[in-house]
């Protein structure tokens, strides 16, 4: 098991060069692979730079990288144009698309015990590492899985074996995995390396993947000084520990402890990374705990034309809408289609505000009437962009016309919250405060 490039710090802004030359110093550390097979996020992750990782790969590569596959998990597969838009000249021949729900393989079940331990005694079920068939039966001499480490509602901190057991993996193991994020409760896993889902994800990886030769190029990527994205970390290895070093800066890089709680919250969604309410949610998971009792949050999202990048899972929402934990449990109980898709059901439970606060949803493409229909509140996107100017603000708390408001430009790249709620529920130790 080996470390390759373990290279990052809060102040790190590596180049497009530096990056490129630690992918390819680690790369000549694996010896000569002959068929490579890379395993990129796909444009709802473009900020985390794996298109530009890739490319550098496939240089490096040239014909012996057979194929690329973005981890798209339920998301809607990759067009040509986006395709293209993030990850450069590489060749379209090249892009596989994933099916979850028929490309898969079942390499090994855990056992009911360990979910019921992990879930502490509320679900008693097994679970399926699922991956795509390309992936086990590709017959690659390397696998790289490619993305970012951030802190992530179902999981913690995104990334490592959840971009190949998720993001490329199957129905069960999606829907088992995300439902038991939900029930174990997501203020508890948010910005946690470990917690039940991420120690389900490492003891099938342990048991189901050691055959496999991956491995793992994960960055990490904040704000830069001047409002645009800074690369602070690069680490690949094989093993766990280039997570773990990437969670531990992610943590001091992305998360922002606020010293008071923010009683109204306006977050940007870039049209070209959010389609659908399915990831443009970030804006309610990663504010949540910073927001206040009663609190307003307002999500502009010019490009957002769906509630789920699946439609199947579309029709779910719109049916049963986000109406919090215990109305989606009880639905799960009582409705065989909910039950059948526990993926879409934890969804519902981790974008509900939980009564506690305001959603205000302000879409390019739904009407009022399918907004509200989910349960959301509606906003009317021309109105409530002139009242807040993204392109005005700046990022923390800013002054609209005497109203004090928290900004948040990008729900992607961090974690907010603020001390007494985070604190409640065993915060992580390494946090940054915001007090602006």
């Amino acid at each position: 098991m080996s470390l390759y490039c373990s290279v990052g710090s809060t102040e790190t802004d590596l180049s497009e060069k530096q990056l490129k030359e630690l992918l390819a110093e680690s790369l000549a550390k694996l010896g000569k692979r002959t068929s490579v097979l890379a395993v990129p996020p796909d444009q709802s992750r473009e900020h985390s730079r794996a298109g530009d990782l890739t490319r550098y790969a496939w240089e490096h590569y040239g014909e012996r990288m057979k194929s690329v596959l973005p981890a798209i998990g339920t998301h809607t597969p990759m067009r040509p144009d986006q395709i293209a838009h993030m990850f450069g000249s590489m060749p379209q021949e090249l892009f596989r698309v994933h099916n979850w729900r028929t490309d898969v393989e079942t390499l090994g079940e855990l056992p009911a015990e360990f979910i019921r331990e992990q879930s502490e005694g509320k679900l008693n079920y097994t679970w399926p590492a699922q991956v795509n068939k390309l992936i086990s039966q590709g017959g690659f001499d390397l696998i790289l899985s490619i993305g970012q480490v951030v802190p992530h509602e179902v999981i913690g901190m995104a990334n490592h074996s959840k971009n190949i057991l998720i993001g490329s993996g199957g129905r069960e193991g999606i829907n088992r995995s995300h439902y038991l994020g939900a029930v174990y409760g997501m203020e508890r896993i948010m910005g946690r390396a470990e917690n039940p889902v991420r120690n389900v994800l490492n003891r099938a990886c342990e048991k189901f993947l050691r055959h496999l030769p991956i491995v793992y190029v994960q960055t990490v990527v904040g704000r830069g000084k001047n409002g645009g994205l800074a690369v602070r970390g690069l680490f690949i290895g094989d093993d766990l520990e280039c997570f773990l070093k990437a969670a531990e800066l992610s943590l001091k890089v992305n998360f922002e402890m606020m010293d008071e709680p923010i009683k109204k919250a306006v977050v940007y969604l870039d049209p070209k990374e959010f389609h659908s309410t399915w990831i443009g949610n970030k804006a309610v998971y990663r504010t949540r705990m910073a927001l206040a009792d009663g609190a307003e949050l307002i999500i502009l999202a010019p490009g957002v034309k769906e509630f789920g990048e699946d439609k199947g899972i579309d029709a779910l929402i719109r049916k049963y809408g986000y109406h919090g934990t215990p109305a989606t449990l009880k639905a799960v109980e009582e409705n065989a289609d909910l039950a059948a898709d526990l993926s879409a059901a934890a969804h519902l439970i981790h974008a509900s505000s939980e009564g506690r606060f305001t959603i205000r949803w302000c879409p390019g493409e739904l009407s009022r009437k399918e907004v509200e229909g989910v349960g959301f509140e509606y906003g009317d996107l021309k109105e409530m962009t002139a009242r807040h100017d993204p392109t005005k603000l700046r990022h923390g708390f800013n002054e609209v016309n005497g109203e004090k408001i928290f900004f948040v430009a990008n729900p992607g790249l961090g974690l907010w919250a603020h001390r007494s709620r985070f604190e409640s529920s065993a915060a992580p130790a390494l946090a940054h405060s915001h007090t602006e």
